[in-house]
């Protein structure tokens, strides 16, 4: 019987040790930022550099440039066009506004004919192709399905919700008085995230959402501001965010 309850508090603890050490990555992940993903480059294959697009994917090697020196200004246009007439060659379903010249305020035009690619003909892109079933198009980088937006919203949702739990929280704010950013701002009204960046006479600075956030928690909420990475930080503009969609962008207003 001794030994039978021995065994059993063992695997017992065993199974909180298993539980805690599963457990513990996700409050780390929920404290500390989120290194910024790094693409691999694909190697040079005639001593070049090679240069990426912020998909991660297109990629292409520049001749003759070395490591550590920089492409003039017309060479890096004529580089990152050719990257994204290779991107559009490689999404013709999808839509992207081109960046626009010094000499005219007309997008760049797409590949022609003389490049390869499909003509586009009004109502439709070029080289389009009917949507496949549970896909949804015009996305950026690729057509994604109905499970992924799912699985995106229900992590967005989540990340909103941590916000909102620190703006009515005094301790997750870091506070000493028992202020919380709801007191003043109940469900985050007369926040105006829209209207940033604007010139912030507390600050007396054009100031950015996050820093009259930092700037409520180190006044009136009586704590300590908190690093532009900081979890909490981002949750909290996430949050206050979420609470205007749908408002028009009107940086500057007062």
């Amino acid at each position: 019987m001794i030994r039978r309850s021995i065994a059993l508090a063992t695997a017992a603890g065993c199974a909180a040790i298993v539980a805690a050490v599963a457990y513990a990555p996700r409050i780390r992940a929920q404290q500390a930022p989120t290194p910024p993903a790094i693409h691999q480059l694909p190697q040079a294959k005639d001593g070049g550099v090679v240069v990426m697009l912020c998909d991660g994917k297109t990629s292409m090697e520049v001749k003759g440039l070395k490591t550590g020196e920089s492409m003039s200004h017309a060479q890096a246009v004529e580089v990152t066009r050719e990257l994204m007439a290779q991107w559009q060659r490689q999404h013709p379903n999808e839509k992207w506004q081109m960046v626009q010249t010094e000499e005219s305020s007309q997008p760049v035009p797409a590949p022609s004919e003389a490049s390869g690619a499909d003509v586009a003909k009004p109502g439709r892109q070029a080289g389009a192709k009917p949507p496949t079933k549970g896909q949804q198009q015009g996305d950026t980088y690729a057509s994604f399905t109905d499970r992924d937006y799912k699985i995106w919203k229900n992590e967005t949702d989540t990340f909103v919700a941590k916000g909102k739990e620190i703006f009515h929280s005094d301790k997750e704010l870091g506070g000493t008085i028992g202020v919380s950013c709801d007191m003043c701002h109940p469900d985050a009204s007369n926040t105006h995230p829209e209207t940033y960046p604007k010139y912030q006479v507390q600050l007396q600075k054009v100031a950015l959402l996050r820093d009259m956030i930092d700037w409520c928690i180190e006044n009136p909420v009586k704590g300590k501001a908190l690093d532009p990475n900081d979890p909490k930080l981002r949750a909290l503009e996430a949050y206050i965010l979420a609470q205007r969609k749908g408002f028009a962008l009107d940086y500057g207003k007062h």
